[in-house]
């Protein structure tokens, strides 16, 4: 109920802000006129995909807590309320704006291959994937990520005890919370994948195998436990001891490969964001081994040399070089993207100006390119990126998304995934959390599309200790006088990047404000399969001249994306805004 109380507070909030933001020069954040409407605060905002989380993390900004301590206690909290994505044994991507250093930074939590992992490990007898043992055995999990990425984020950046931090996590795990619609139909409509694991069975079913309904309590002691020897031991609470012990007896019984060797040697990087300039803002956003920022900023440079907003937001002309913006950028993250520890990306070729003016020289605006036509404009052999070998183990020393804002301008925007919902569907006995199945987003076999249908070559094969390429998009956008102005990101595997893509383009071309940009009807175009897809709500006529154009147009059903976002307003107002399309989400202001 302290979640809907906040809401009708910040509505009265809003409309007492409405006639000095109209009148404003600035863009209105506020638009009485439209139908859809932000959460308001001043002293911080945490944005999740599910309201209980939500409300962990302004919690802990009300006790002093900055935007970090905020961000690790909705992931931890995450792992506990949204299974099919939040969690333990996953990993993701960070991206931080420190405000008293002006310092923005890229934390890579991504899974690592096993050491016993090769290049044909999920090929059969022909040669062919084996999409069975790619994406639902035990041998489809990477060594996990997210609980050395959310440790290290606090240790480094965070203000509060981790104690207090995960706490929250903890009671909700060993008291339990009510199930929602939401989670009760996600589990329901899993039951088949996993009621066939026992482990996943005993933790997210009834005794008597039956789906819990909304408003039962559902208790997870397993997983209490090992929240607990996270909070009081630290890493070695995960990565050693006896949750190690079980990961590593259930790798065994199951035909698995992670070892003990290879939980204690994996390694949080921190990295340098990818950042472009955008009609004079900055966008920053994550490096590889994800490819979201090189293509978000590639397909920015692209569409900056139109004038979009003259086009009219989702007319046929705006999403024709939207589509064919996207597919010259995902030819090339077929080619060129992967682990820069072992593979040289092409950063600065890919996201320079100069080479995204000769793309847009390409483009028909009267006639989509077929995708078989599209190739790869740099002139850059993918082969001579190799580097053999990965470069260094030492640490740095420096798909569900969540926000955080704090009161003094810190601000989180973090990815983090199973890859599948609840991952391959197998959880740890005695430990209470799912594996991932990771290992799908390297190539398996150079050409051969994976689960989401995207390409890849040997920039992206498997090889022990690599980090399988990614489309998480965490992404901070800065004004023209070097502010936060916005903080985004998505799940939805190939789709990511094309949804935070178009949520900027909304805020900052056709000046909405973030609840309506996060609301209104997205398209995809991921170059291969050749289909155009286009979410529900665009018009009969557009998309009729779309298909004139010669885009093949796939179903007008897809939802796309589930942004969580803040928007930072006049006077440092901030503005949170869960995307409609998923059910249970919140933004909660402190």
């Amino acid at each position: 109920m302290k979640i809907l109380r906040l809401c009708c507070i910040n509505s009265i909030f809003v409309l007492s802000l409405m006639a000095p933001l109209n009148q404003a020069s600035e863009a209105p954040i506020i638009n009485p006129k439209t139908r859809f409407h932000p959460v308001y605060g001043t002293l911080g905002m945490v944005v999740t995909q599910e309201a209980i989380a939500s409300q962990v993390g302004a919690d802990i900004l009300a006790e002093g807590g900055n935007a970090i301590d905020a961000a690790v206690a909705s992931g931890f909290a995450l792992a506990v309320t949204l299974p099919r994505a939040g969690n333990l044994a996953g990993g993701g991507f960070m991206v931080i704006h420190l405000a008293n250093e002006d310092k923005t930074i890229a934390l890579d939590y991504r899974e690592m291959a096993p050491a016993e992992s090769h290049r044909e490990m999920f090929l059969n007898e022909a040669g062919d994937v084996d999409k069975k043992v790619a994406r639902y055995s035990i041998k489809s999990s990477g060594v996990p990520g997210t609980v050395a990425g959310l440790l290290h984020a606090h240790k480094s950046y965070g203000l509060l005890s981790i104690e207090k931090v995960l706490n929250p996590a903890i009671k909700l795990a060993r008291d339990g919370f009510k199930v929602n619609l939401d989670l009760s139909s996600s589990l329901t409509s899993r039951y088949e994948r996993l009621s066939s694991n026992p482990a996943s069975r005993n933790y997210f079913f009834k005794p008597n195998g039956e789906s819990y309904q909304p408003g039962e309590v559902l208790i997870q002691q397993d997983l209490a436990n090992t929240l607990k020897r996270i909070s009081e031991y630290g890493r070695a609470g995960f990565y050693g001891g006896k949750t190690a012990k079980l990961m590593v007896d259930e790798m065994k019984n199951l035909g698995g490969l992670i070892t003990l060797d290879d939980l204690r040697n994996y390694r949080v990087v921190t990295r340098e964001p990818v950042c472009g300039d955008f009609h004079g803002n900055t966008i920053c956003a994550m490096p590889p081994p994800s490819s979201g920022g090189v293509h978000l900023i590639q397909m920015l440079n692209i569409l900056e040399g139109w004038d979009l907003r003259s086009l009219g937001h989702n007319s046929a002309a705006y999403i024709h070089r939207l589509a064919e913006a996207m597919r010259r950028a995902y030819a090339d993250r077929s080619i060129y993207l992967g682990d820069p520890d072992f593979y040289r990306v092409p950063i600065d070729d890919i996201t320079d100006k100069n080479y995204a003016n000769a793309l847009r020289s390409g483009i028909n605006l009267a006639k989509a390119t077929p995708s078989v036509d599209v190739h790869s404009g740099l002139d850059v052999d993918p082969e001579i990126l190799q580097v053999g070998k990965k470069l260094s183990d030492d640490e740095s020393s420096e798909t569900t998304h969540f926000s955080t804002w704090d009161q003094w301008g810190n601000v989180v925007s973090n990815t983090t995934t199973l890859n599948f919902s609840y991952g391959n569907g197998i959880s740890i006995p005695g430990a209470g959390f799912l594996m991932n199945n990771e290992m799908d987003d390297f190539s398996a076999k150079p050409g051969t599309p994976n689960a989401f249908g995207l390409l890849g070559g040997v920039a992206n094969a498997i090889e022990p200790g690599k980090r399988p390429l990614s489309s998480m998009t965490p992404s901070i956008v800065f004004d023209k006088t070097g502010f936060p102005l916005l903080v985004t990101g998505s799940p939805g595997g190939s789709t990511i990047i094309t949804t935070v893509l178009q949520t900027i383009l909304n805020v900052l071309v056709f000046e909405m404000g973030i609840a309506e940009g996060a609301s209104v009807p997205r398209v995809h175009h991921q170059w291969f399969p050749d289909r155009l897809l286009l979410e529900s709500g665009i018009s009969r006529d557009t998309v009729h001249l779309l298909s004139v154009m010669g885009h093949n147009i796939g179903d007008a059903e897809y939802v796309l994306g589930d942004t969580q976002s803040i928007q930072r307003g006049p006077k440092n107002s901030l503005f949170g805004a869960s995307d409609p399309r998923r059910p249970g989400a919140a933004a909660v202001a402190q």
